[in-house]
């Protein structure tokens, strides 16, 4: 079965001079699992790395949070075993059809930048794509979803 790409969404405080960052340093980062805290740091930080920011240990111009979970979600399938009766020009008779409660496992991921100075959110984005069973697959996913979330940071100020 297909996954589609993740769902990401992005909001920002419209009054904050995304101009005037220049540092982050981390709050926190919340995942459950160790191995999970290190990769979404390091791919946070890529990130905002890539988009000219220096990471610092502590007193950045903004502060860093990333809290992830996994919960499920059962999704529908349903099979057709085919159409007795059909014709070309009609359409007869009934198909069976059956319909299995196929559970999945859904990643989601909230990455907050606040100010520095005043502690106020400035920035949130979040993330939400079906896991695999797989790790690297999923490491894989991580990073596309924060390249996606991060796309159009620093946000352009409105004219």
């Amino acid at each position: 079965m297909a996954v589609a790409a993740a769902q990401v969404a992005v909001d920002y405080d419209h009054r904050a001079n995304f101009s005037r960052y220049r540092t982050y340093s981390w709050l926190g980062v919340n995942t459950g699992s160790s191995l999970w805290k290190d990769r979404v740091m390091s791919a946070t930080d890529s990130q905002l790395a890539a988009k000219g920011l220096t990471k610092v240990s502590s007193g950045g111009d903004m502060a860093v949070a990333a809290n992830g979970h996994v919960s499920e979600r059962d999704t529908l399938q349903t099979f057709y075993d085919g159409f007795p009766g059909w014709g070309w020009r009609h359409w007869g008779g009934t198909g069976i059809a059956t319909t299995e409660v196929i559970p999945e496992r859904v990643g989601n991921l909230t990455i907050d930048l606040f100010d520095g100075a005043s502690k106020q959110l400035i920035w949130r984005g979040v993330a939400s794509e079906t896991l695999s069973s797989k790790p690297e697959k999923n490491e894989r996913k991580l990073d596309e979803a924060l390249q996606k979330m991060f796309r159009h940071y620093p946000p352009q100020p409105r004219s």
